[in-house]
């Protein structure tokens, strides 16, 4: 029977119109069962959160901070006499961008496993479950931020995106961009009520692959607290916004700190976001957070590499900048994951696909696709193109090159003159990046 995948599908589905078997079954090690968790063990999951990640929060302050999770979609692991040792949730994310569209995707996040539970095979269980549940929704992708690089690829993760910190000095040159005296920046206070709205407006706006829009009012809300325990010396938050004709064009959130050394003021501006709409707000907004009175860096982390602030500074080498990795991806079911994106030049390639945990995803795909849409067809016919489902997460939203891994032995050219043409196509011109960590 042969099968295909067009990008308007939510799941797998087969020409015959029956559901294809995606089969994975999850289960926990010998003493450990795999339980749903509600909300109203939440002193549990903070107990195996904070033994897993370390916080100096105490319990008083803990209880002021937003629940982001979604308790619908909150796993974990216990032993057969009840104790809670691990745990995973999940966000649902139904219009995360990815080249030239959007698609659900299942964003896994707070995956914990108590020191003294470590290497018995809980992590494999939670993950397993997590693929096998985000499947059932008809998730055909699921992304996370890694604490540690070499945990999830051995899952089937693959690096899509990277980003660039900064530590900029004061009164750094930037270049001149028309019309940028004409926008005018507001600086003010953050309120979660007056500019949540606005912040969330103008991120919502931004059309890049991977950025990821907050879903839900919890994760919202998460993303606006800003308790004074969490700023290590900093300010309140502060917000600046750009305004032209009376229409609000971009804005920064950002916070100070005051400090001094033998040479005078040695402040620090830490740029938690920022979004402009052109580049004439880009340009105001710049000048004005790299000319604040007693400071003397400002620091922005998790910027895509090819933002315009990089072209904006005149000696960007000064800002020191450091690459960093940003969203691990992993298909879950390859056809519909390739069918729901665009390709930025026209392509006909059959990829050899390797999967070790998803044995559906395994097997000979033949892609056709172009600016308007794809068609993913499954095919006996010769494979050009042999990579894991590793390399076809990296290179699903665009910002890793299919010719990168091959330089690099992770993906194999069958058919000479296959690999240049299917890079470019797999490419975007927009570097993939996450609007925030989750």
């Amino acid at each position: 029977m042969r099968e295909h995948f067009r990008g308007a599908n939510r799941g797998p589905v087969r020409a015959d119109g029956r559901m294809s078997t995606w089969a994975l079954t999850p289960t926990a090690p010998a003493g450990y069962r795999l339980v749903d968790v509600p909300a109203e063990r939440r002193d549990e999951i903070t107990k195996v959160n904070t033994w897993a990640f370390p916080s100096s929060t105490t319990p008083e302050q803990r209880a002021q901070l937003v629940w982001p999770l979604d308790f619908s979609r909150t796993r974990g692991v216990e032993t057969d006499d009840g104790e809670l040792v691990a745990f995973h949730a999940s966000y649902e994310f139904a219009e995360h961008p990815v080249p030239g569209a959007r698609m659900p995707i299942s964003g896994l996040t707070w995956v914990g496993v108590h020191p003294a539970h470590r290497r018995r095979g809980l992590l494999r269980a939670m993950v397993d479950d997590h693929l096998a549940r985000s499947l059932a929704r008809g998730e055909a992708v699921s992304a996370l931020w890694a604490a540690e690089m070499g945990i999830y690829g051995r899952f089937g993760y693959g690096l899509a995106a990277q980003s660039v910190s900064l530590t900029i000095p004061r009164g750094a040159t930037l270049r001149e961009v028309p019309g940028a005296d004409g926008v005018r920046v507001r600086l003010e206070e953050m309120s979660a009520e007056e500019h949540g709205p606005l912040m969330r407006e103008l991120m919502a706006g931004v059309e890049r692959p991977g950025w990821t829009t907050r879903s839900t009012p919890e994760l919202d809300a998460a993303g606006l607290q800003d308790p004074e325990f969490w700023r290590d010396g900093f300010e309140s938050m502060r917000v600046a916004v750009t305004e032209r004709g009376g229409e609000v064009t971009g804005f920064a959130q950002f916070r100070r700190k005051l400090d001094w050394n033998a040479e005078g003021p040695a402040g620090r501006v830490e740029v938690r976001r920022y979004v402009a709409k052109d580049p004439a707000s880009a340009r105001a907004l710049w000048g004005v957070l790299l000319d604040l009175d007693l400071m003397a860096t400002v620091e922005i982390s998790e910027l895509p590499v090819d933002d315009p602030l990089m072209a904006l500074l005149e000696n960007w080498p000064a800002a020191k900048p450091r690459l960093a990795e940003n969203l691990w991806v992993r298909l879950l079911d390859v056809p519909t994951a390739l069918a729901s994106r665009r390709y930025a030049a026209p392509v006909d390639v059959v990829l050899e696909v390797t999967d070790p945990r998803l044995a559906a995803n395994a097997g000979r795909w033949r892609l056709v696709g172009d600016r308007e849409g794809a068609e993913v067809t499954r095919t006996q016919g010769p494979a050009q193109l042999a990579l894991d489902v590793r390399e076809l997460g990296a290179v699903f939203l665009g910002g890793t090159p299919l010719a990168q891994l091959a330089g690099a032995g992770l993906v194999r050219e069958l058919e000479p003159g296959t690999l240049f043409p299917a890079s470019t196509a797999f490419g975007w011109p927009l570097s993939p990046t996450a609007s925030f960590v989750w």
